[in-house]
Parts: structure tokens; sequence; C-alpha cells
């Protein structure tokens, strides 16, 4: 079982940056892959970043390459998103997830465990 907490979220205006951070219960967190989703008003819980159990390999979607980081510190139990260049059609409820020793996971679907999320504005 591992429970996932995000913070970090907030209002920004576009063009600047915001660092969420997502921190995990347990003591097997280096064995979970990874990833942030979102989900704006009205729209299906997409794909934002994933990162597998070792660090050694990231995933994006199309619409945040360049501008997004995911990283992770495994002794912190922790997974972070960097965020730059924010753009307004950025603004959704942003979730950390977790799942067991997957590889290339990056469809809800495949991720057991979800945190609450956080709201992130991005005004124009």
């Amino acid at each position: 079982q591992v429970q996932l907490v995000e913070s970090g979220g907030g209002l920004v205006q576009a063009g600047g940056p915001l660092r969420l951070s997502c921190v995990a219960s347990g003591r097997t967190f280096s064995s979970y892959a990874m990833g942030w989703f979102r989900q704006a008003p009205g729209k299906e819980r997409e794909f934002v970043a994933a990162i597998s159990w070792s660090g050694g390999s990231t995933y994006y979607a199309d619409f945040v390459k360049g501008r997004f980081t995911i990283s992770r510190d495994n002794a912190k139990n922790t997974v972070s998103l960097q965020m730059n260049s924010l753009k307004p059609e950025d603004t959704a409820v942003y979730y950390c997830a977790a799942v067991w020793r997957r590889v290339g996971a990056t469809t809800k679907q495949e991720y057991d465990y979800w945190g609450q999320g956080t709201q992130v504005t991005v005004s124009s």
C-alpha cells in the first residue's frame, strides 16, 4: 500500500514556473514507477510525465516536452514535476500516481495508487 500526497500547486502567470512535489509513504518507494497526470474541468485525466523506479528512464506527453521535467529522490520518497513556460491550457488538477515496477507506464489504467491532486491555475 502506498499513500501519495501532492503539494506545490497554485496560481501562476503564463510563462512562469511552478514545481509540484509528491511524497509517498512506505519503505518500498524505490520499487515504484511514478507518474503525473492532470485533469481539466470537463476533460479526461491525461498523462503528463512518468519516471522509472530507478529514475533512469523518463517519459513525457508531447504537449509538455521541453517545458516540464520529472525527477525523483528515492532517499526522500519524493517525486517532483518542474513546470516551466506554463500556459493557460496547463490549468488542471495535477495528480501523482504509483505502480509497482512497471516499465513505461503512460496510461492511467496502469497505475494503482493515486494522490488527492493539487490545483494548478495559469492566468493569461
